[in-house]
């Protein structure tokens, strides 16, 4: 049995989602609640894997069930002939992972059919979150806000923003990595104010590459700032060198807020699709 996890977590105390020996990460976390419910050595497989500090409303993950496991959920979780172990699970991990916790599971539930948390997903958006001049520091959100000293002009960052999007190779825009490649399709980038004046960049794409969003975010800060032009962000770009023209950004402002994917009847074409996209590149 396959199960979908619906998953949120503030990043601030974690070294990002992977698990690594000796640190606090949300994924070892998840897992050794799991492995308290169900026992054996339980193995997240996630949508996207943030980095340190990173926040996430809306990350989704799946878990493959050992024969042993499903039958502990089957017999230990039961409370009652109307109660559903699976939908129960996300009950007892809250539990497990206690009151106030920095890290949830809001959701579990059986996965249909060929989908791959990872692999099956047709998009991720992230929202980032500044606080400037305008806005003001607001001390209760600071674990999810980043603070630029300056009054940033939001038009021009939403323009910059909306210059970027569409097929391109991003590796001016992207942390190296080797043998991976940096092209990627931005579907949506923009940037407003909510009523409280803090800046807030909606960012969606097919999937990012390392650290993609906070420098995309960081050079349309350059650019409120006035020491980058609209066009800039694009020129950038287009030269697919890292340049040092703008500061990546801190990962406290970013969160991961949704994982798209397609209706069930597609989602094992999607996951092969797009392991044999990985496979080629």
């Amino acid at each position: 049995m396959r199960i979908r996890l619906d998953i949120a977590y503030d990043g601030t105390h974690f070294r990002g989602w992977a698990r690594q020996p000796g640190l606090r990460t949300v994924q070892g976390t998840i897992e050794a609640a799991l492995a308290r419910i169900l026992g054996g050595d339980p193995r997240l497989v996630v949508a996207g894997r943030t980095d340190a500090g990173v926040h996430a409303t809306g990350q989704v993950a799946h878990l493959d069930l050992a024969d042993e496991q499903h039958e502990r959920l089957f017999t230990s979780i039961r409370r009652d002939a109307a109660s559903d172990p699976v939908d129960r699970l996300a009950y007892r991990l809250r539990g497990v992972l206690g009151a106030y916790s920095d890290v949830t599971v809001h959701r579990t539930s059986v996965a249909p059919d060929g989908f791959d948390a990872r692999f099956s997903a047709v998009w991720r958006r992230y929202e980032y979150r500044i606080a400037d001049e305008v806005s003001g520091y607001d001390p209760l959100e600071r674990a999810r806000t980043t603070t630029v000293r300056a009054r940033l002009d939001v038009e021009s960052m939403d323009a910059a923003a909306r210059s970027l999007i569409g097929l391109y190779d991003f590796a001016a825009y992207c942390k190296p990595r080797e043998e991976a490649t940096t092209i990627r399709t931005l579907l949506e980038f923009d940037w407003h104010r909510t009523d409280s004046g803090v800046l807030v960049a909606n960012v969606r794409a097919d999937a990012f590459c390392h650290s993609m969003v906070r420098a995309l975010v960081g050079v349309c800060v350059a650019v409120g700032e006035g020491r980058l032009t609209v066009r800039d962000a694009a020129a950038l770009r287009d030269a697919r060198e890292r340049t040092s023209a703008f500061t990546v950004l801190a990962g406290r402002g970013l969160t991961l807020a949704e994982v798209g994917y397609p209706a069930d009847d597609l989602l094992a074409a999607r996951a092969e699709q797009t392991r044999a996209r990985r496979d080629a590149e």
